[in-house]
């Protein structure tokens, strides 16, 4: 499959405050404090960031696995969000999601603007195109659930910036989500269904009016928690962003790093993302 061009037929969302801390690194734990979640440690909600076809900037298509164009918004403070995608089949029927099957999933860039303007988060997840990043290296999912193989993978994040490697995100264990694997998709199914306006977050099935036309869901999991130097270095233009997501039963942390500069590194069991910011 061509997966850029596939993933254009996919409906896009993200789960917002998925990973401790993540929210309040990222400033906006004020705009969610009206966010009230049913158990302490739950996501705060799903936000759309691409739909087909809408009439608003959700149309506009954002993925891209080379680059990442910052429009002239450098001043908006862009920052690398390092999360897992996971590509979905979904079943829709009388208005509502019933199940959601992930059947791939990849490393993944939900990048994003930081500015507290009290808009929408959507707004601030896609500014046009080529905002957004996947991985073509995609790994089949054999058991969404404790059991598979999911378990078993980490994320990190990286920039290159003047030469340098810096840790961008602090590197995470898939299974250290808040929610993941059937508590997750529950949750996911649920919020599609019942979400509703509130602060930050939009009412979620006005975007799934032409979800039969949809061949399937693009989820962005949540993003990690920062480095020091991921709080407070926005991108600028030159700068690389590496986002691995690895099996750490078959990889080290060394030879993700000696990957990132340019060492021989087999990575058999990695989703390696590489984005130059234009």
């Amino acid at each position: 499959m061509n997966l850029l061009e596939d993933l254009k037929d996919y409906l896009g969302f993200a789960v917002a405050g998925n990973f401790a801390n993540h929210l309040g690194e990222a400033g906006e734990a004020d705009e969610f404090s009206v966010i009230k979640t049913k158990e302490k440690d739950a996501p705060k909600g799903m936000f759309p960031f691409y739909i087909k076809g809408h009439n608003s900037f959700l149309g506009t298509y954002p993925i891209c696995d080379e680059i990442i164009l910052t429009h002239g918004r450098e001043k908006d403070n862009l920052q690398v969000e390092a999360e897992v995608a996971l590509i979905c089949d979904f079943i829709y029927e009388n208005d509502k999601v019933i199940d959601i099957v992930p059947r791939y999933f990849s490393a993944f860039n939900d990048c994003s603007i930081r500015v507290n303007n009290g808009e929408k988060l959507s707004t601030k997840k896609n500014w046009g195109t080529n905002t957004k990043g996947i991985s073509q290296d995609l790994i089949e999912i054999d058991n969404f659930t404790e059991k598979g193989i999911l378990s078993k993978y980490h994320i990190s994040s990286f920039i290159k910036r003047d030469g340098i490697v810096y840790d961008y995100g602090t590197t995470s264990a898939v299974k250290s989500y808040s929610y993941f694997f059937n508590q997750l998709k529950d949750w996911m199914i649920e919020k599609l269904n019942t979400q509703e306006d509130c602060g930050p977050l939009e009412e979620l099935t006005q975007f799934m009016f032409d979800a039969k036309n949809a061949k399937g869901i693009l989820i962005a999991a949540g993003a990690t928690a920062y480095t020091e130097f991921g709080k407070h270095n926005f991108l600028k233009k030159g700068d690389e962003i590496f986002v691995y997501v690895y099996n750490a039963h078959a990889h080290s942390f060394n030879d993700i790093m000696n990957d990132m500069c340019g060492m021989d590194t087999y990575l058999g069991q990695c989703s390696k993302l590489h984005q130059i910011v234009q």
